[in-house]
């Protein structure tokens, strides 16, 4: 006599290869809108990126004598999974303050250029510069090749566990003035009250 209460074992099989193909659904799906997300062209698509692209474009991270072009992607996302699931999902913070109207003009995205610069430098800081580091790492480097100046100074920053964004902030984006006044989102977070 059949227990009445057991699967089929048919049924169980099917079920298993329908979670097994919504499985490689989702991940693909996943794949595919971290990939389009990671272009130039969606990066630049909000109006208010088009400053950063223009300060991007007169940089040698965007055209230079070798050929090779780091994109927005190159030092704002991370290359691990993990880490970077984690900087999407956080960058929709961005596309929020956008659609809001917090950033969505020239003005606006000068007056919170100071905080946003300061959330990525340290971001950067707390990766030890992670994304530089995929093309510019000191064991890479010919310090011989530098000028003297560089030269001494990548040494010393290595010696002393500096990390890229130490020195190098204004390097693809122009480096904001620090606001006469506190910017009230950051004395929000020194002051939980």
């Amino acid at each position: 006599m059949k227990d009445p209460k057991r699967v089929p074992r048919r049924f169980s099989l099917l079920a298993l290869v329908l979670v097994f193909l919504a499985g490689i659904a989702f991940v693909g799906t996943a794949n595919y809108a971290i990939t389009a997300t990671n272009t130039l062209e969606f990066c630049t698509s909000c109006h208010t990126m088009q400053t950063n692209y223009q300060e991007y474009q007169e940089t040698l991270h965007f055209k230079n004598p070798s050929g090779v072009q780091a994109t927005c992607a190159d030092c704002h996302v991370p290359k691990q999974l993990g880490p970077k699931l984690i900087t999407k999902i956080i960058a929709a913070k961005d596309v929020y303050h956008e659609i809001m109207g917090t950033i969505d003009t020239p003005e606006k995205f000068e007056a919170r250029r100071w905080h946003m610069a300061n959330n990525v430098w340290k971001k950067m800081k707390a990766s030890d510069s992670r994304e530089c580091r995929t093309c510019h790492d000191f064991a890479n480097m010919d310090l011989s090749e530098q000028t003297r100046s560089a030269r001494s100074r990548h040494a010393a920053a290595e010696d002393k566990g500096e990390t890229c964004i130490d020195c190098h902030k204004g390097v693809v984006h122009h480096e904001p003035d620090a606001p006469e006044e506190p910017d009230p989102a950051e004395t929000a977070q020194a002051d939980p009250s």
